[in-house]
């Protein structure tokens, strides 16, 4: 049942853009907090919900798992598709169930839709249409996303002015609404929510004082999914046979980058060679988006995670909004 607008959600957010050490924090919090109160984590990531992407999403590991309880991972096959209101409908029934079992639940990643989605609530948009996304994918192959793009400033300016030009499955979702039922994405949003309601809750965000200390992280953990079999797990995931970039899975970052290049080049070095510099790029626009998002949640905390003492101020940070929460 929809909650008020004004409902306190009973969880702790730990937010942060990618590569920021989000997972050591949320550990470094669940340890810390174990010998008062246990701790268990739900995770916020649009990635982490499908089985076989491991290594790409940079998947806590099998040992982090079973230190600390995780939840809404591995739950869908790369072929399904997952959304903001399926997260919000799954992050509420987990934080009820954590609670009764007397634990904090740590809401912890950074897909920062879903965060908005618990906060600001949802709109009751139209259906996602599979015979409408499939033509626009076929335009889009043919006439490009920047070509989308356009027709979408035609039809809905709103939307448009706010998404780049390579934003495919936002310019897709856009046009799809659009062609599905005549009114412009933007049209929803100005009538206000009355799908799922928003809730308020604490949120911990891990930002860096200085970009550069990101991207230098970036970079190194990149270089390390290389060198952990990055590319022999997508060779796995497209031997299947029946995934390709127009499902939201295959469009993760990093993914979507080795698919096409290797659509491009085949299975080849240069394929590979070319992988780490698009890889790279295309994280570090992952990051600033999500850092956007995170300055325009104004009631956060931050914790700069590139300073030397990072991890004890987010678990000092998390251990007093736990400790006026009742148990």
């Amino acid at each position: 049942m929809p909650c008020a607008a004004d409902d306190i959600l009973p969880c702790i957010a730990l937010a942060g853009p990618t590569a920021s050490g989000k997972t050591a924090a949320a550990l470094a919090v669940a340890a810390a907090l174990a010998p008062r109160r246990a701790v268990e984590i739900v995770s916020v990531d649009s990635a982490l919900v499908y089985r076989g992407m491991d290594i790409g999403t940079a998947k806590p590991t099998a040992a982090e798992r079973a230190a600390v309880p995780h939840h809404l991972i591995d739950i869908l096959d790369p072929l399904e598709s997952y959304s903001a209101a399926a997260f919000a409908a799954g992050a509420r029934r987990l934080v009820e169930e954590i609670r009764a079992r007397g634990a904090l639940p740590l809401l912890v990643g950074g897909t920062m839709l879903y965060f908005h989605a618990l906060a600001e609530g949802l709109h009751a948009l139209p259906a996602a249409d599979p015979q409408v996304r499939a033509v626009i994918d076929a335009e889009a192959a043919d006439r490009g996303w920047p070509a989308l793009h356009a027709e979408l400033a035609r039809v809905d300016p709103a939307t448009a002015a706010r998404l780049a030009p390579g934003d495919s499955q936002r310019i897709q979702r856009a046009l799809e609404v659009w062609r599905s039922s005549g009114r412009p994405l933007s049209s929803f949003h100005a009538a206000g929510k009355n799908g799922t309601a928003g809730a308020r809750f604490p949120l911990v965000s891990l930002e860096p004082a200085d970009r550069r200390w990101l991207h230098a992280r970036i970079a190194q953990r990149f270089d390390a999914m290389l060198g952990a079999g990055f590319l022999d797990e997508v060779r796995a995931l497209r031997a299947r046979g029946d995934l390709s970039t127009a499902l939201p899975s295959m469009r993760c970052v990093g993914y979507r980058q080795a698919w096409e290049l290797m659509d491009e080049f085949g299975d080849t070095a240069a394929a590979s060679d070319a992988l780490r510099e698009r890889g790279i790029a295309a994280t570090r626009q992952l990051a600033k988006r999500q850092i956007t998002w995170l300055r325009g949640m104004p009631a956060r905390r931050v914790v700069a995670c590139d300073a030397p003492d990072a991890l004890a101020q987010a678990v000092r940070a998390v251990a007093a909004l736990a400790g006026g929460m009742p148990a």
